[in-house]
């Protein structure tokens, strides 16, 4: 499982000059539909490595992450629309 707001080192950064090394942060969104009244139900997704993970946003941490293809991604949205 991915940290929320993990940091991710360049493949590049691994080399033996160290002085050029970038770092990236992973974000996770929270659907516009989890901030009403009825917060039980609350989604946050985000890109990693050209697909989209799933998370329960109540949990954090500690959600299980569901990793999608963007054909499953899609057909989540639409099944929840």
């Amino acid at each position: 499982m991915h940290i929320a707001t993990a940091w991710r080192k360049s493949t590049r950064s691994s080399g033996t000059d160290s002085t050029n090394c970038v770092e990236c942060r992973q974000t996770w969104r929270k659907s516009s539909r989890s901030s009403g009244t009825n917060s039980n139900n609350c989604v946050e997704a985000r890109t990693s490595a050209g697909m989209f993970q799933v998370r329960d946003s109540k949990l954090g941490h500690d959600s299980p992450v569901f990793a999608l293809g963007a054909n499953d991604f899609q057909a989540l949205l639409g099944a929840t629309r």
